[in-house]
């Protein structure tokens, strides 16, 4: 493959379905032999309390790679922390670094950076340090690159190849259901 033909992806949105697609593309990329990491931002692991149902497979995929970053934000109560702590800040700038690491190590078919897009949203990291990895990206061009989160903005639209939105129209969480294991996480 030429570095033409590596492309980045945007799936983006308030709606149901961007990590979702983005793990689906890691199945399918691995399913077809080829090797996955995945950056999850603000998504933490304490090491011992894992909620993120999907961890539990990925780990046990050969040729995926995946690298939880972020402070554990469900609280003892089952309710989520919403306020950034410094700790957060710390967190975001380690899964840039380890992005940046990755891309100058091109061992992977397919990097997934899950829940960047949303580190920007939630001021954890800036418009700008997502462009230059973009720009680190493209002097580097050797595989497939997955951003996800809620919002984009006019600059990462007309750098990346597609952008997908999801677009809540109706969901149950606006009648009091809870997130639920298996199915939110």
């Amino acid at each position: 493959m030429s570095e033409q033909d590596h492309k980045i992806h945007v799936y983006y949105g308030f709606g149901k379905g961007k990590t979702t697609s983005g793990m689906g593309l890691s199945l399918r990329a691995a399913g077809a032999g080829k090797t996955v990491a995945i950056v999850q931002f603000d998504k933490g692991y304490d090491g011992k309390n894992e909620h993120y149902s999907e961890r539990h497979l990925l780990r046990t995929i050969p040729g995926i790679e995946l690298h939880p970053t972020g402070c554990e934000r469900m609280q003892p109560d089952g309710t989520f922390r919403f306020k950034n702590q410094p700790e957060d800040f710390e967190e975001a700038k380690r899964g840039l670094g380890l992005a940046r690491k990755l891309i100058e190590e091109e061992k992977q078919d397919l990097l997934f950076l899950d829940e960047i897009l949303a580190t920007v949203k939630y001021h954890l990291l800036k418009k700008e340090d997502v462009m230059s990895l973009l720009d680190h990206y493209d002097r580097h061009r050797r595989f497939e690159l997955v951003l996800t989160g809620h919002v984009v903005w006019d600059e990462l639209i007309e750098r990346v190849d597609l952008v997908t939105e999801m677009r809540k129209v109706k969901h149950y969480f606006d009648e009091g259901t809870a997130a639920r294991k298996g199915i939110e996480f």
